[in-house]
C-alpha cells in the first residue's frame, strides 16, 4: 500500500512571494530494493530544510526550483540519487547558496572524499538544469544492482560505478553552473554528454580518490568554460573527448580558467591538467596551469580535431619535475601558440597569487578557503591574455522561466582572477 507523506520541511514564514506552488514531496513509501521511490515538483522556498529519505525523481515535464538558502540534507544510510527527468532550478545568491549536503556529524576529514549519496542525474528527457551559487559536496556513492540510476538505463546503468556529482545527457538540452562550488566527491565532479552548456565561475576541490576529473565532456556538447578554479582534482582539470558519437561534435571552449596541482594524484598518463581526445574540438586560451601535472596533453591514440587551436596560456612550476612535464615535446604535450608562457626552469613565471603558498604539496588533495587565487597588482599575468576569440554563447542561453545566462566576456588577464577589486 502506498502513502504520501511530507518529508520537505517547509519555512513559510520566509516566503517572499505569493502564489506559488507548496513544495510538496510524493513518496513511495514502500521498500524497493532498499530505497524510496519520490516525485518533486514545485518550489522549494527560501531558506527551508529539506530532508531526502530516498532517491527522488523530477518527473518528465515538471520542474523542481530551489530557492536561495534552501538546504538539501541527504540521508547517510540510504545515499540517495536525484534523478531528473524534467527540469531543475537551483538559484541560491553569494550570500545565501543553495547547499546540497549531509548533517554536521559527517562532515568530517574521514569522509573527505564523500561518497554519502549519489549525485545529481539528469536523464536525456531533461531539458533545463541551472545550478547557480549552488554548493554540491560529500557525494559520489558507488551504484549497485538497487539503484535507481541503474534500473533507469542512467548515467553508466551498471553496478559498482562511482556517481559524479552532476551528469547530464540531453543534446538539445540547457545546462549553466555558474558560482558554485563541487568539493568532497568520490570521482568526476561532472561528466556531461550533450547540450548547450556554460561552466563560468566555479570551484572545484577535494575530490577524485583514484580517478575523476573536474569537468568531464564527450560528444553533443557545445560548452563554453570559463573563470573556473580547479585545485588538486586527481586526474585532470578538464577531461574534453568526443566520445559517444553523439551530433553535435564536441566544442569545448576554455577560457580565463586557473588550475592548480591537478592530476599528481593519479600517476598515470591521464593524470594531468587538460586532456584531449577522439576529435574533440577545443579552443583553450587564457588558462593558468600552476604546479599542474602535465600541461595540455592529447591521447596520441585517438587525436584532437586539427582545428583545435591553444594560446595564450601560463604555465609555472614551483620545482623542475614539474617543469619538466609541460615542455613540449614530450609526454604528448599539445604544442601551443606564440603568446604561451612556459619557462624552462623551476620558479620561472610566477604568477604571483596573492596569498597560496606555491611549495604547497602537490599530492595534497585539502584545500584552505583563506587561500587567494587572485593577481597582485605587480603580476606579469596580468597582460597576457587574449580576447580575439569567439564564444559559443556569447549571445547567451535564455531558459523557460525567463531568465538569460551569458557567458562571460574573457580578459586580458591569465587565469580565473585579476586583481582583487
Amino acid at each position: 500500500m502506498k502513502f504520501k507523506q511530507i518529508i520537505a520541511v517547509l519555512t513559510v514564514a520566509t516566503l517572499a512571494f505569493t502564489g506559488c506552488e507548496k513544495a510538496n514531496i510524493d513518496v513511495d513509501t514502500t521498500p524497493q530494493n532498499g530505497s524510496a521511490i519520490g516525485e518533486v515538483s514545485g518550489v522549494w522556498a527560501k531558506g527551508s530544510v529539506h530532508e531526502i529519505k530516498g532517491d527522488i525523481i523530477i518527473p518528465e515535464g515538471k520542474s523542481l526550483t530551489i530557492e536561495e538558502g534552501v538546504t538539501v540534507l541527504m540521508d547517510v544510510t540510504a545515499k540517495p540519487e536525484i534523478v531528473i527527468k524534467g527540469n531543475l532550478y537551483s538559484l541560491g545568491t553569494d550570500a545565501n547558496p543553495v547547499k546540497f549536503t549531509v548533517s554536521d556529524v559527517y562532515r568530517t576529514a574521514e569522509n573527505k572524499f564523500g561518497k554519502l549519496w549519489g549525485g545529481i542525474l539528469a536523464a536525456p528527457t531533461c531539458a533545463e538544469l541551472v545550478l547557480d551559487h549552488t554548493i554540491l559536496e560529500y557525494g559520489g556513492a558507488t551504484t549497485s544492482d538497487a539503484s535507481t540510476s541503474v534500473k533507469m538505463g542512467l548515467y553508466k546503468a551498471v553496478a559498482g560505478e562511482n556517481l559524479p556529482a552532476l551528469w547530464f545527457s540531453n543534446v538539445n538540452g540547457k545546462l549553466i553552473v555558474q558560482n558554485s562550488v563541487i568539493r568532497n566527491f568520490q570521482e568526476d565532479c561532472s561528466y556531461i554528454e550533450g547540450g548547450k552548456v556554460i561552466f563560468a565561475n566555479n570551484v572545484f576541490y577535494t575530490t577524485g580518490v583514484t580517478g575523476g576529473e573536474a569537468m568531464n565532456f564527450k560528444s553533443g556538447c557545445l560548452a563554453d568554460l570559463a573563470y573556473n578554479l580547479v585545485y588538486s582534482c586527481n586526474t585532470n582539470a578538464f577531461k574534453l573527448s568526443n566520445s559517444g558519437d553523439r551530433n553535435p561534435q564536441a566544442y569545448i571552449i576554455a577560457y580565463n580558467n586557473t588550475m592548480i596541482n591537478t592530476g599528481w594524484r593519479r600517476p598515470t598518463a591521464k593524470g594531468g591538467s587538460v586532456w584531449l581526445e577522439a576529435t574533440v574540438r577545443a579552443d583553450l586560451y587564457n588558462n593558468l596551469f600552476a604546479n599542474t601535472r602535465f600541461g595540455i596533453k592529447r591521447d596520441p591514440k585517438k587525436l584532437e580535431d586539427n582545428r583545435s587551436k591553444n594560446d595564450n596560456n601560463w604555465y609555472y612550476g614551483f620545482d623542475q619535475t614539474t617543469v619538466n612535464q609541460f615542455q613540449v615535446g614530450s609526454n604528448d604535450i599539445v604544442p601551443g601558440g606564440a603568446n604561451d608562457v612556459r619557462g624552462t626552469k623551476a620558479g620561472d613565471n610566477d604568477p604571483k597569487f596573492v596569498n597560496y603558498p606555491l611549495s604547497n604539496s602537490e599530492v595534497s588533495p585539502d584545500f584552505n578557503t583563506s587561500w587567494d587565487f587572485h593577481l597582485q597588482g605587480n603580476s606579469p599575468a596580468l597582460t597576457k591574455g587574449t580576447t580575439n576569440f569567439t564564444r559559443h554563447h556569447k549571445a547567451g542561453i535564455t531558459t523557460a522561466n525567463g531568465i538569460t545566462y551569458t557567458s562571460p566576456e574573457p580578459s586580458t588577464f591569465v587565469g580565473a582572477y585579476g586583481t582583487k577589486l
